[in-house]
């Protein structure tokens, strides 16, 4: 969902030629779409494409799932992601994520309100790395967030009630607003980095398999 609820529309295109001399003739069509608010569409050529797999896996994983063919080739028979690739973006995405989260967390804890707004604006990316967790422990990524919190929190060790806040704000529920420096807070930092030493934890068992 974009702002305020309405539904963004994200387009992907694939084309033959995406040089800037290519792409002139169509650019008033994409500039009208974006001043409705929505987002650019992502533009690749089919090279690109091609070569993303092993680039982009979480999202080619996402986007596989829940794609809707407007035209065209269906741009996923031809892509495939290695588990390998997954597991790797996934370390880079969820360190980095872990380390941003940390620290707005430190500049927001001393505020209930600005708290609470840090879990529920960051719960969004982090579900989308918890699909690929699943993904890349061989489990297909429930839709319903909570079956997700509880798939992978059962896979990494994290305590699942430390996203009981969270998920009950985001399902439209009445939850409990939050104190400064709360427990909640705390809870959902701690299973956040429970689950960065799980992946962690993948990839030294990799290493190992290898060697």
């Amino acid at each position: 969902l974009g702002r305020r609820g309405r539904a963004d529309m994200n387009l992907l295109l694939i084309v033959g030629d995406a040089s800037a001399a290519a792409l002139r003739p169509v650019a008033p069509a994409i500039a009208a779409w974006v001043k409705t608010g929505q987002p650019a569409p992502l533009i690749f050529s089919e090279s690109e494409w091609l070569a993303s797999a092993d680039v982009f896996p979480i999202e080619i994983e996402d986007m596989r799932e829940a794609h809707r063919l407007l035209g065209g080739r269906d741009p996923f028979e031809s892509v495939r992601t290695e588990r390998s690739d997954l597991r790797q973006e996934l370390e880079r995405e969820i360190r980095s994520k872990l380390l941003r989260l940390r620290t707005e967390y430190a500049a927001a804890a001393p505020s209930g309100k600005a708290l609470g707004e840090l879990l529920e604006n960051s719960a969004g990316t982090f579900f989308v790395l918890f699909r690929a967790v699943a993904r890349v422990v061989g489990k297909v990524p429930p839709a319903e967030p909570a079956a997700l919190v509880a798939e992978v929190a059962a896979a990494a060790g994290m305590d699942p009630a430390a996203f009981d806040w969270v998920l009950g704000r985001l399902a439209g529920r009445k939850v409990p607003a939050l104190a400064p420096y709360d427990p909640a807070g705390g809870r959902y930092m701690d299973a956040i980095e429970r689950l960065a030493r799980f992946v962690d934890q993948m990839g030294l068992a990799g290493q190992g398999t290898n060697g």
